[in-house]
């Protein structure tokens, strides 16, 4: 039986295509980069997907092998296929991990996930981030001080369009005075979902190793605790029911 954790990496791949400054940070694509960063855990063991492939390289024999998905989406959201959506969705609801990277918080899959908007406020620019850590104690944060600083990042900023997190991990400071909830967990159904902010494809963001730190925290973190498929079934009685005289003279209501 393979014991290792199944890592899907999954990407647009699309800016490193069109557009020579991210193809020279990410010669092979930002997937191919934090599938190679992942692949040094000996319990990891990692394949990619992107949005070109046959069903976004996310069939159903990939998703049922997949105990972490981490997404990464930002210029071609609407061309994300709504019956792969809705795969991922149900996977998520059985126990699947799952991770959204930067501009992913706008991806159908994630605001599908939260219920929510997702909106929020953003610049492009000089800014440096520091990401305050506010859960020491947390598994994703392990190996992370206080806070670590990011050179140059694109600003996210508040408000934040999510429902309540379950766990606030990580606050955001911009040079430009605004902060940001840049790492949030919360639980949908039986899986684990992790937001995490930082990634915009100009800058070499996931080269850093603190960035690297997290999302591999993460990984082990969001691994599936059961995968309970939802499939709503009829359930005989444990113990013997008295009969009803009135049962065949009701009508048939709820499931078949």
């Amino acid at each position: 039986m393979n014991t290792k954790i199944q890592v899907t990496v999954w990407n647009e791949f699309r800016h490193e295509k069109s557009n020579p400054k991210v193809a020279s940070i990410y010669p092979e694509g930002m997937h191919t980069t934090i599938a190679n960063f992942l692949g040094k855990e000996a319990d990891y063991e990692l394949r990619t997907a992107t949005l070109d492939e046959p069903e976004h390289g996310l069939d159903g024999e990939v998703l049922s092998h997949t105990d972490v998905l981490i997404w990464w989406g930002h210029m071609a959201h609407g061309e994300v296929s709504d019956a792969i959506v809705e795969k991922v969705k149900t996977r998520v609801l059985e126990g699947m991990g799952l991770i959204v990277l930067h501009s992913g918080h706008y991806a159908k899959i994630f605001k599908a996930l939260l219920g929510t908007s997702c909106s929020l406020k953003w610049r492009e620019s000089t800014d440096k981030e520091r990401l305050w850590n506010t859960m020491p104690s947390h598994p994703i944060l392990q190996g992370i001080g206080d806070y670590f600083e990011i050179p140059q990042e694109e600003m996210y900023g508040e408000p934040f369009g999510i429902p309540q997190p379950d766990e606030q991990l990580l606050i955001s400071w911009f040079t430009g005075g605004e902060v940001f909830r840049s790492g949030a967990t919360w639980t949908r159904g039986h899986g684990k979902i992790f937001y995490f902010r930082p990634g915009h494809e100009t800058y070499p963001t996931y080269h850093q190793a603190e960035v690297q730190k997290i999302i591999t925290n993460a990984v082990r973190w969001a691994r599936p605790n059961v995968c309970i498929p939802d499939n709503c079934p009829n359930s005989p009685a444990l113990e013997p029911l008295p009969e009803d005289p009135e049962a065949d003279n009701r009508p048939t209501i709820g499931h078949k």
